[in-house]
């Protein structure tokens, strides 16, 4: 149901350059997300996610403030994670946050849960990364019985068990949309079939194509298993200008300066503009005008079969202002093209 796509942004709230060309603090940025994430509720776009991390490179370390104050000044957007590090957290906890701000959006928050692609949250929080796949497997299955089972019997070895327990606020009658990021191993696309959850695809290098396999896999795992398919979505970076000559341009620096500190941490080769401009032209940066941004969207929407696309539209200090056109572009240009596209 190509058709029927959902199509949204997402950022980690990347510290940007200032106007006078310092490095802007934090909260300068978070206020900036808030702005960021008002514009495009007004200009169409369906939903908003906010990437959870610990670090001095991206703002957002509590999601959930955020959008309750995003809740507080839109109307229709979605307003959701990008993701959640659950396997650091408590998935009661995690409950409780987003049944309130689902309550206080009228029903408008959904989450994304994952087990992040940065570990700083798991010494912070007092986790052993040795536990990094029981912790997101036991956290995951009783945050799944939460969402559907008004008292929840549940016992592990990663937290303390509860017996017959409800937890406040309850979801009300709309429930919670509740997506798995993977970033595509065949275990973790089961591990969303086998908790009969939505699948989110990361996508954030390559041929999208080449996640078909996954595609495939989900929807023979959910006939295996009796499970119902689920809308599937895909998360990819991107930026929008008016030109794709000035998009490249324009993103090209901060990309590098973000891609060459992640380098530094990861021993990955220096990023070179070359490559950048091969992952626009046949790969997973949707980075151009609104018509070529529009096209890619709609190409890998068609060819994967999703019901959800997103597009994270801060990568590296690009500038508030930069930001807010992209917003624009893809709100008032970019979704309606994709729309008449699959049309």
């Amino acid at each position: 149901m190509t058709n029927a796509v959902s199509l949204g942004l997402d950022t980690f709230g990347d510290v940007a350059l200032a106007a006078d060309g310092r490095m802007q603090r934090q909260d300068e940025t978070l206020r900036d997300v808030v702005e960021q994430a008002v514009l495009a509720d007004q200009t169409g776009v369906d939903f908003i996610g906010l990437g959870e991390h610990h670090r001095p490179d991206f703002a957002i370390s509590s999601p959930e403030i955020v959008l309750a104050a995003i809740a507080g000044r839109t109307s229709r957007i979605h307003l959701g994670t990008a993701v959640t590090v659950l396997s650091s957290d408590d998935p009661v906890r995690v409950f409780q946050r987003f049944s309130t701000l689902n309550a206080v959006s009228n029903g408008r928050a959904e989450v994304i849960l994952g087990r992040g692609s940065f570990t700083e949250s798991y010494p912070l929080f007092g986790y052993d990364m040795a536990d990094y796949d029981q912790l997101f497997e036991e956290k995951l299955d009783l945050f799944a019985r939460l969402v559907r089972e008004k008292a929840v019997t549940w016992s592990g070895q990663t937290r303390s068990p509860l017996v017959n327990q409800t937890v406040y606020p309850p979801l009300g009658p709309q429930g919670l949309p509740v997506w798995v990021g993977v970033g595509g191993s065949p275990e973790s696309v089961v591990r969303v079939v086998r908790h009969d959850l939505q699948l989110m695809l990361a996508i954030i290098g390559g041929d999208a194509r080449r996640f078909l396999p996954y595609i495939e896999l989900y929807q023979r795992a959910c006939a295996q298993m009796g499970r119902t398919p689920r809308p599937v979505g895909v998360h990819s970076p991107g930026f929008v200008a008016a030109t794709d000559e000035e998009a490249q341009e324009t993103l090209w620096p901060h990309y590098a300066d973000m891609f060459g500190r992640l380098g530094r941490e990861r021993g990955w080769p220096p990023v070179t503009k070359d490559r950048f401009l091969a992952e626009v032209q046949h790969g997973a940066l949707y980075v151009g005008s609104p018509e070529t941004v529009a096209k890619k969207i709609a190409a890998t929407v068609r060819d994967l079969g999703l019901q959800r696309f997103d597009m994270k539209y801060s990568t590296g200090p690009v500038p508030h202002g930069a930001l807010m056109e992209c917003i624009r572009l893809y709100g008032e240009k970019v979704i309606p093209m994709v729309r008449d596209m699959l049309a």
